[in-house]
C-alpha cells in the first residue's frame, strides 16, 4: 500500500513538472509574439516600455496558470492516492473477514495500480473535472468488483 502511494506521489511530481514545462513553452511563445508583433502594430516605431509591460503581465499570468495547474494536479493525485488507500483497506478487511486467499488480493491490488496509472494519464490528457468523476466511479467499481470476487470465491470454497 505504501509503495502504491509512493508511486502515485512520484507520478504526481512528474505530472506537475510536465505541466510547468508546457506552460514555460507557452510563456516563451507569447513573449516572442509580444516582442515581435507589438512593435509592428504600434505607431511611430517600437515602444519598449509597452513591450516590457506586456511581457511582465504575460509572465505573471503564466506563473498564476502554473500554480493553478500544479495545485489541481496535486489535488487529483491526492484523490487518486486516497482512492488507492481506501480500496486497499477494503481489500485487507475483505481478506481478513472472508479469509480469501492472498492470490485474489494480489490480483485486485494489481488492478488498483493499473487504475491509478490510467487515472493519472487521464489527468494529463483529458482534464481534471472529468478525471475526478472517473476516480469516484472507478473506486466504486473496484470496490464492487472486490466484493463480488470475494463472494464468488467464498461460495466456491464452501
Amino acid at each position: 500500500m505504501v509503495w502504491v502511494v509512493a508511486v502515485v506521489a512520484v507520478m504526481g511530481i512528474n505530472v506537475e513538472t510536465t505541466a510547468v514545462a508546457v506552460v514555460e513553452r507557452i510563456e516563451m511563445a507569447v513573449a516572442a509574439v509580444v516582442l515581435v508583433v507589438v512593435p509592428l502594430i504600434g505607431e511611430g516605431g517600437r515602444d519598449e516600455k509597452k513591450c516590457v509591460e506586456m511581457e511582465t503581465s504575460v509572465r505573471l499570468l503564466v506563473i498564476v496558470v502554473v500554480v493553478v495547474v500544479a495545485v489541481i494536479v496535486t489535488a487529483v493525485v491526492v484523490v487518486a492516492a486516497a482512492a488507492v488507500v481506501v480500496v486497499v483497506a477494503v481489500m485487507v478487511v475483505v481478506v481478513v473477514v472472508f479469509e480469501v486467499e492472498v492470490v485474489v488480493f494480489v490480483i485486485v491490488a494489481a488492478l488498483v495500480v493499473v487504475v491509478v496509472v490510467v487515472v493519472i494519464v487521464a489527468v494529463v490528457v483529458v482534464g481534471v473535472v472529468v478525471v475526478i468523476a472517473v476516480v469516484v466511479v472507478v473506486v466504486v467499481v473496484v470496490v464492487v468488483v472486490v466484493v463480488v470476487v470475494v463472494v464468488v470465491v467464498v461460495v466456491v470454497v464452501e
